[in-house]
């Protein structure tokens, strides 16, 4: 009931910024991206191709908004914006002098639909990546979770829709009610709109996941009119978003920054990184403080079934015990992992199935630097791009790649 409430509230505020900026995204070809993971690089996708096009374009995502060629910082933690600071963003995009059509692509989150944040704006296309284990402590149940999503369907003239996903079921139901909107399937099989059989297409991401996010941005941009062999020559140059499978160190051993912060996404990201370490996969990652608990023994679960040494740290504990979140994490993890103390542990060899646990986070990149043998590969998750850390007294600076400089700096003072 609280939340109804506020959402209320969030209404109000979304009706008169609206009115304030002029309703802005009436002067925009608005293209909105939704989903549980792939929607920062679904987006960048879609920018990259509008770009490489000819097209006047922005974009607005978790690391950032870039309007008309210029970067804005959204803040810490920030998916999608404020209603205010949304509709403000809108005024900047229509303002390209070009006389060409203006786009913008939105990376809208289930809490930015649910609390209307994004209400009042014309999106063009509404696309969906997938619904996966996520934010359940707030909507509660699966189902909510993909009807929440499946409102920016209502919003769109052409719905986008990973034919593959479990959502697809729910939504499935949904569309006879949904008289006025395009609908248009992606994925692997034929049966889907946009397939790789018809639309086939290379690419220097890696995972099958991202194959799903290309097959979006494809699905999205021929809808709208854009040249396909245009597409694709696009999707070949297009380089993954910062924090997203990037390898930051490539010597003896090498380490990669990574944004998964899903059961769903650790189960992609890692056996992609598992495939490029020569020798052993090394895994420094946490769970969010007062977020989805039911997603921690998930999240460990994934990790001890590709890694073989676990580090378990920080991810912004907020107001929650770090040992309490690190245990839940350590329930999933698979029978064969031995919990070891890192202060007193004496490195042999090709060590395996090893848990450690290390509140600090940049202390546990230190150590997990370290330990690093050759053919290694180190992957971090859950922090990548975002500019802050919080350990219960607010936002702290932090910067993933900075902890990875300093570990590898010291470590090769050694």
């Amino acid at each position: 009931m609280l939340q109804k409430i506020k959402n209320i509230y969030h209404l109000l505020v979304a009706v008169f910024a609206n009115i304030w900026y002029l309703f802005p995204s009436r002067k925009l070809i608005v293209i909105g991206v939704t989903g549980t993971d792939g929607k920062t690089t679904t987006v960048s996708l879609i920018y990259h191709i509008l770009k490489e096009s000819g097209c006047n374009v922005s974009m607005i995502s978790s690391v950032g908004a870039l309007i008309n060629g210029k970067a804005y910082d959204i803040g810490f933690h920030v998916t999608t914006p404020s209603s205010f600071a949304l509709q403000k963003f809108f005024k900047k995009a229509t303002k390209n002098k070009k006389g060409k059509k203006n786009y913008l692509v939105l990376e809208v989150t289930s809490h930015a639909l649910d609390q209307y944040r994004v209400f009042g704006i014309n999106f063009d296309v509404g696309v969906l990546t997938n619904v996966t284990h996520e934010h359940l402590d707030y909507h509660k149940t699966y189902k909510n979770y993909v009807l929440t999503k499946a409102c920016i369907f209502r919003m769109a003239k052409i719905a986008v829709i990973n034919k593959d996903d479990e959502s697809y079921k729910i939504i499935l139901n949904l569309r006879s009610q949904i008289s006025n909107t395009r609908w248009v399937t992606y994925g692997m099989t034929k049966s889907a709109d946009i397939n790789p059989d018809e639309f086939p297409f290379k690419t220097n991401l890696i995972g099958e996941f991202n194959k799903y996010n290309i097959l979006a941005a494809i699905a999205t941009c021929k809808t709208i009119g854009i040249n396909y062999l245009k597409i694709k020559k696009a999707v070949e140059t297009f380089k993954a978003p910062v924090g997203r499978e990037e390898i930051v160190h490539n010597d003896s051993f090498s380490v990669m920054v990574d944004f998964a912060h899903t059961p769903n996404s650790l189960l992609k990201i890692l056996p992609e990184a598992a495939k490029i370490s020569k020798n052993r996969l090394i895994h420094i990652f946490g769970a969010a403080g007062e977020r989805d608990f039911t997603k921690r023994p998930k999240m460990g679960e994934a990790s001890s079934k590709y890694a073989d040494i676990v580090v378990l740290t920080s991810e912004d504990p907020r107001g929650e015990a770090i040992d309490k979140i690190m245990s839940e994490i350590r329930k999933g993890i698979t029978d064969g992992f031995t919990s070891i103390d890192y202060k007193s542990y004496v490195p042999k060899k090709n060590d395996r199935k090893i848990i450690f646990e290390i509140p600090d986070r940049a202390e546990a990149i230190n150590f997990a630097v370290s330990i690093a043998e050759k053919g290694d590969l180190i992957i971090t998750t859950g922090k990548s791009h975002e500019k802050s850390m919080n350990y219960g007294n607010g936002e702290e600076p932090w910067d993933e790649f900075e902890a990875v400089k300093k570990a590898i700096k010291f470590k090769n003072k050694q």
